[in-house]
């Protein structure tokens, strides 16, 4: 009978937490849930050109993060000439979802986020050398076949350009790449 009891209590004692942490795996700050499409996935670009004409494509990898309370996007572009990362959050005192964007290229921008139908609609502010760039602005949307598509303009001199009109699939061949 003990070891019956020193049993169950080593399957309850192992299996409830790990229960636990599965459950918990799905956890999503409500505010971030329009996010959820996105998560778990990694993407890549059509390669669509830039405003500077140059080939890019774009592996982008979309995770849950901080248990929940944050979103974690990696990306890195022509395998590791440029990259990222962001980390997406709710702002509790702005009521606002926020978020970071750190560049291999030294510069970082910090932006919002509003959710529209099946859209992200976001606005940052660029810190450091952007080669002249001050703010983003762009749209993000989740088509119905499962892919997704960015638009982005940038303010530069005063004035906002064109950025990137890129179209996203789901990938599992592709990772991100730092150099």
């Amino acid at each position: 009978m003990r070891s019956a009891r020193g049993f169950l209590f080593l399957l309850t004692a192992f299996a409830l937490p790990t229960g636990l942490l599965r459950a918990e795996q799905g956890m999503l700050d409500p505010n971030l849930e329009p996010l959820r499409p996105w998560l778990g996935k990694t993407w890549k670009s059509d390669g669509a050109k830039a405003a500077t004409d140059m080939a890019r494509v774009d592996i982008a990898r979309w995770e849950r993060a901080l248990n929940g309370k944050a979103v974690r996007i990696l990306h890195s572009i022509n395998d590791g000439g440029y990259g990222g990362e962001t980390i997406v959050m709710w702002n509790e005192k702005e009521k606002s979802v926020i978020y970071y964007y750190f560049t291999t290229a030294g510069f970082m921008t910090t932006g919002t986020m509003k959710f529209q139908d099946r859209k992200i609609i976001s606005n940052e502010v660029v810190s450091g050398d952007a080669g002249g760039v001050t703010a983003v602005r762009g749209t993000t949307e989740m088509a119905a076949d499962g892919t997704f598509r960015v638009q982005t303009e940038y303010e530069k001199g005063g004035a906002w350009q064109p950025a990137r009109d890129s179209t996203y699939r789901e990938t599992s061949a592709a990772t991100v790449v730092f150099k």
